[in-house]
């Protein structure tokens, strides 16, 4: 897998986007939001803000019974389609976000879909329907194999 952009490069485009919070914050939060099944208001704010800053205040839209259902629907949902699929039914809420709040809180292992990494790797998939989790995989188990 060969990078669009020269290595020497990642520095400065890192920098582009300036000091982000860590996920570590939300990982105190996940035994509870586990426990309750299913994200406050507050703490789907935080999570949009921190996966997405600019297109986070779409979020306030959503009332926060809604937020409950939602949410505790995506949990407990048992296939992938139905999990980004109800979670996008949020404001504010695409791929991006849908595939952080379950990489936060959700019992199985999610990756985070980051156009710009899939991008920045010459990769031209994009991810339109629900095969998320098998698309990740597969791209890294191609970059994992070209490193080799």
């Amino acid at each position: 897998m060969k990078l669009r952009f020269p290595e020497s490069n990642i520095q400065h485009w890192a920098e582009r986007y300036g000091p982000q919070s860590s996920e570590t914050q939300f990982v105190k939060l996940k035994p509870k939001v586990q426990k309750r099944g299913y994200l406050t208001k507050n703490e789907l704010q935080k999570v949009a803000y921190w996966k997405s800053p600019r297109s986070s205040g779409h979020v306030e839209k959503n009332d926060p019974d809604y937020v409950k259902d939602i949410t505790s629907c995506a949990f407990t949902a048992k296939s992938e389609r139905a999990r980004i699929r109800v979670l996008s039914c949020l404001d504010g809420v695409g791929l991006p976000t849908a595939s952080a709040i379950l990489h936060l809180f959700h019992r199985d292992r999610y990756p985070i879909y980051d156009f710009r990494a899939l991008w920045s790797t010459g990769n031209k998939m994009t991810i339109t329907r629900f095969r998320f989790g098998g698309i990740m995989y597969l791209f890294a188990e191609n970059l994992q194999s070209e490193t080799r």
